[in-house]
């Protein structure tokens, strides 16, 4: 179904076109409904949005197939691992504060989102943070200037979700003469509809002090990202990039289910009703679709049934009704560089040399080696981290002296075969707007199961998976990569570049895109 016809569709959908869609006299305003017309709250109602009104559903009534996420858009400092301070264009984090600490993506249910907010009221305040959206104007500004991160908050959704994502433009405080704009574009992202696109020419983009909430359905599973598209050559360079997955529907079958007849009954919905969403998700709310007839919609059937059954907790990189894309841990990896020069200029209000544009700081999620592994001090993350061993998230003192998160995800990849992992999803990205990144194994090869956020199978149900030791994407790219651990010792292994201008620190010679795997 098409993102155009579910919001012109729906009540929900024209009241958020009508509240977000000034150019001119905006304000911060939040919006994540608890129920729409595609997805009614569980007492069956659609929430109309405005304040005050006693219909509306209520929090303990949300759907938990609406996602909301909000972001500021604005200006920061991020430490790179040579210890110099780089100045960034960058997004920051007004909701899923809790999670995104963790390493976690920030995206929270309806439920979640607009449950009261616990955190801190002003810079410096240690206060712990929940999963609540910030929405009260004054602590959006205390907790979004000066806190944008390197890359922006992680999102992740399932698939037949809303997503409703709020960005609040904060303004940049050590640019006061910029009067920057920004937006939210998911590159690649199928069936986009343009007056939520991002691109400035087509949609809306968003003045300073003002909010606006984008609204997506959630496409076939896969791995996506997501930039500012004003002047992308340098709001790309400056930082304000981030990345987005989204979970196949398979996660959720039934324990003992067949991978192969869940995902052919969804693709075929004049089967029996019994054998559609009630027996295979029968947590599900979504309607059949008849993906036959939508060539962006998930991948063939495998080309036979290999009698695979859903796992208790299992979880897949992809809809692929055979078992093949299974993961047991997860470790989203956005490559990026920065051109220490182009930022220093950047900050000092001096015309910016695009042709001299070349990066030194080569970086995994916004950090260099050993950054990469960890950083002092942050030894107990919760079990619940995508990284239980030493990481945390980096702090960055800023011009006003109060320090905050700036690079809050690692990329130490951790494989516990004691516990019984043995395969590690790696999702792979690269939005730089100046080079190509490889990145390379030693011991332990990388099996790649998707590119560009589709699954890799031809269409008479051929996996055409492929071992590899070395991957080159472009930017703008992405690709999803297993690996296997099965029959690999214990040990400490390396996922590094193999250019050689690329493992540095700037004028250290020594660091740059690398990190371990470490099988337990």
């Amino acid at each position: 179904m098409s993102i155009t016809k579910l919001i012109y569709g729906g009540l929900s959908g024209l009241l958020l076109i009508a509240a977000s869609a000034p150019a001119v006299a905006q304000a911060f305003r939040v919006q994540c409904p608890n129920g729409t017309t595609l997805h009614k709250s569980l007492d069956g109602k659609v929430d109309s949005m405005i304040p005050g009104d006693p219909t509306r559903p209520t929090v303990e009534n949300a759907n938990p197939q609406i996602k909301c996420q909000h972001i500021s858009g604005g200006d920061g400092f991020a430490t790179m691992a040579d210890g110099q301070q780089m100045y960034l264009f960058g997004f920051g984090a007004l909701s899923g504060l809790a999670d995104l600490s963790a390493g976690l993506p920030g995206t929270q249910s309806a439920e979640v989102f607009n449950s009261p907010f616990v955190g801190p009221i002003f810079p410096g305040d240690a206060t712990p943070p929940n999963n609540a959206a910030i929405t009260e104007p004054a602590l959006m500004m205390n907790n979004g200037v000066l806190a944008a991160q390197a890359p922006g908050p992680m999102m992740a959704i399932d698939e037949d979700d809303e997503f409703f994502l709020t960005l609040s433009n904060v303004g940049m405080i050590m640019r006061p003469d910029l009067f920057e704009q920004h937006t939210v574009h998911f590159h690649g992202y199928p069936n986009a509809s343009s007056f939520f696109d991002g691109v400035p020419d087509a949609s809306v983009a968003i003045n300073i002090a003002g909010s606006f909430t984008y609204y997506y359905t959630a496409p076939d599973a896969g791995t996506y990202f997501w930039h500012c598209h004003i002047t992308p050559p340098e709001h790309l360079q400056m930082g304000m990039v981030g990345q987005l997955f989204v979970r196949p529907r398979q996660n959720r079958l039934a324990e003992g289910a067949s991978l192969y007849t869940a995902l052919h009954d969804y693709l075929h919905p004049n089967a029996p009703v019994s054998t559609q969403a009630s027996a295979h998700y029968p947590n599900a709310t979504f309607p059949p679709e008849d993906c036959s007839k939508d060539i962006l919609c998930s991948a063939p059937l495998p080309r036979k049934d290999t009698g695979a059954k859903q796992i208790a907790g299992a979880k897949y990189a992809y809809n692929d009704g055979d078992g093949s894309t299974r993961y047991d841990v997860e470790h989203p990896i956005q490559m990026m560089g920065f051109d220490p020069n182009f930022h220093f200029i950047g900050m000092t209000f001096n015309p910016e040399p695009f042709v001299d544009m070349k990066d030194k700081y080569f970086t995994l999620s916004g950090r260099s080696y050993p950054d990469t592994i960890g950083v002092p001090g942050y030894a107990n993350l919760p079990v619940s981290s995508t990284n239980p061993l030493p990481g945390g998230a980096i702090t960055t003192a800023s011009s006003d002296g109060v320090s905050r998160p700036s690079q809050v995800q690692p990329t130490l990849i951790t494989i516990d075969k004691t516990s019984g992992q043995t395969r590690a999803l790696l999702r792979i990205s690269n939005l730089s707007v100046t080079e190509y990144h490889t990145l390379a194994t030693v011991g332990v090869p990388m099996l790649v199961i998707g590119f560009h956020a589709r699954l890799l199978r031809d269409m008479a149900g051929e996996n055409l998976y492929y071992t590899t030791n070395s991957l080159t994407i472009g930017g703008g790219e992405s690709a999803d990569v297993i690996l296997d651990v099965t029959n690999i010792p214990q040990g400490t292994y390396f996922l590094y570049t193999t250019q050689l201008d690329h493992l540095s620190n700037d004028a250290e010679n020594f660091g740059g895109m690398m990190t371990e795997i470490h099988v337990l």
